[in-house]
């Protein structure tokens, strides 16, 4: 976290609109992998990105490479008319940067150096080929987006190669190490099921042996493959909140859904989860090699990336001042900037707020922050659905820095910012048992301490009054500083006031004004 700062806090001036920031509002990233092809187009706060434009193209590069050493000739054409139209949008789109990488299917193929010659001559794109370890890197940094600060290895499968990379905290990365593990290179595999599982067996050895008894003991997975698994494991568990990134598995939870997709039809498993066909035909070769990479590394927890070599080439673009900075914070500043109807006030309406929190951990204080930066962002939705709008911004936004958990607890008080209670909203209460209950209570108390903080006054409502919590006496104060304080706690605020109180459990007192607010006292 960045040095506290006197203006702005212990969350530190905000960078999304500098220079430094700027330079990277729309950057292009075009990944040729062995089974899909894709252009990324980031824009927004340059520290969590939006994706302005995301489109991919399973083209199956890597489709045969086993038997014949080459790119698939279909896989060619598809991927060279998706080229073109990349290009030509990215072009219209004022892009810039605009990267390009090829990975394992273009780099081993023996047509791999002409392919790219066809794709410069036809579209202008230069490609940079990366060899498994800058892959693996670029994963990595990938990661980092979206966890700053991660500790443990990641994991990404493509479709003809898997790497491995060690993230040893404070953004490093350390030991590399790449295979042939990809389900399309598997495929082709002569030998049946027994040659199959031997081969992955001692490739995996392989790679366990090049990190040594020091493996890192969390697991961060990368991939496709990987996700369409991640969804199944969600289907199978009945998990509420439907959003990969950040999606914890155990490994004993990874081996029953191992179990369950080899027990199922591939195609009921396509249509439950909503996975292409082609995606799907991978499923089983992908669960094998995870099944032995479970069992041979001995994770004790799984979290799913959707962040992999193209946010990887997006983060190293960045200074490290913008990468030390939090991508929840710097998303929801931007998100304020562009949105609120009073942009700014969501840090004054933090430090309102924040006597109620004494104990609160920093981890609790940056989603506290958050939450009053983004309690306006969604004022133009109709007001009878304004409060479920809410809710699923926060828990379903492509948002790094969070877990399942955190995105519940920001969507509840972003909800009750809008509506005294759940009824009405459509809320499934069934994402509650992802929080303890006295952090759903405190979700309500933040919601509403900001309904009563964004009624009371527009702007710098501490300037006007403050609260003070006494939880040994069960007494919530507001004391009222001025003369336009006392006028502004009208009826409204007053009943906003108390129901904050009630939903504490707490007598409510006013000191400098009577309860009508008219008169100090």
């Amino acid at each position: 976290m960045d040095d506290a700062h006197p203006e702005w806090g212990p969350f530190g001036v905000p960078l999304f609109d500098g220079p430094e920031a700027q330079a990277l509002a729309r950057v292009g990233v075009i990944d040729i992998g062995s089974n899909s092809v894709r252009m990324v187009i980031f824009d927004g706060a340059a520290r969590s990105p939006a994706y302005f434009f995301n489109e991919k193209i399973l083209c199956g590069l890597g489709i045969g490479f086993a038997e014949t050493g080459r790119l698939n000739p279909e896989g060619k054409a598809r991927a060279l008319a998706a080229l073109r139209r990349f290009a030509r949008l990215a072009e219209a789109a004022e892009v810039s940067p605009l990267l390009a990488v090829a990975t394992a299917a273009v780099r081993d193929a023996e047509d791999g150096p002409a392919f790219r010659d066809q794709v410069r001559a036809e579209t202008g794109l230069e490609i940079r080929v990366i060899d498994g370890a800058e892959e693996a890197r670029l994963s990595a940094q990938g990661v980092l987006l979206g966890w700053p600060g991660a500790e443990g290895l990641i994991c990404d499968i493509g479709g003809s190669s898997m790497e491995l990379a060690e993230l040893m905290g404070g953004g490093a990365v350390g030991r590399r190490a790449t295979s042939g593990l990809g389900p399309l290179k598997l495929m082709g595999m002569p030998g049946g099921k027994k040659a199959l599982r031997a081969h992955i067996k001692a490739e995996v050895a392989k790679l366990a042996d090049g990190f040594g008894a020091d493996i890192p003991e969390g697991l961060f997975l990368v991939g496709g493959s990987w996700r369409a698994i991640a969804r199944i494991d969600m289907e199978r568990r009945g998990y509420p909140l439907k959003v990969l990134h950040e999606y914890r598995m155990t490994p004993k939870g990874i081996l029953d859904t191992i179990k369950y997709i080899g027990k199922s039809d591939i195609e009921a498993l396509r249509a439950q989860t909503g996975t292409s066909a082609e995606r799907m035909r991978l499923v089983p070769h992908a669960a094998e090699v995870l099944k032995v990479l479970v069992r041979q590394l001995k994770p004790k927890e799984i979290a799913v990336s959707s962040y992999g070599i193209r946010e990887g080439l997006l983060y190293e673009q960045m200074s490290e001042t913008l990468k030390a900075r939090d991508p929840l914070i710097e998303a929801a500043r931007h998100s304020e900037a562009q949105y609120a109807r009073m942009p700014g006030f969501g840090r004054q309406l933090y430090r309102f707020v924040e006597p109620l929190f004494p104990r609160a951990r920093e981890d609790r204080k940056r989603l506290i922050r958050a939450a009053c930066l983004l309690h306006d962002v969604s004022w133009r939705a109709h007001p009878d659905y304004r409060a479920e709008v809410c809710f699923d911004n926060a828990t379903r936004a492509n948002l790094g820095g969070m877990t399942h958990a955190e995105r519940v607890f920001l969507g509840l008080a972003l909800l009750h910012r809008y509506k005294g209670n759940r009824d009405g909203t459509g809320f499934d209460t069934s994402l509650l048992k992802l929080l303890p209950e006295a952090q759903v209570i405190e979700a309500e108390t933040l919601g509403r301490a900001m309904r009563f903080g964004a009624m009371f006054a527009v702007a710098n409502p501490s300037e006007h009054g403050t609260l003070t919590f006494r939880p040994k006496r069960r007494e919530l104060i507001l004391t009222l500083h001025t003369d336009a304080g006392r006028d502004l706690f009208g009826e409204v605020a007053q009943a906003r006031f108390k129901a904050l109180a009630a939903a504490m459990g707490v007598e409510p007192l006013v000191e400098g004004a009577t309860e009508a607010g008219t008169a100090r006292r």
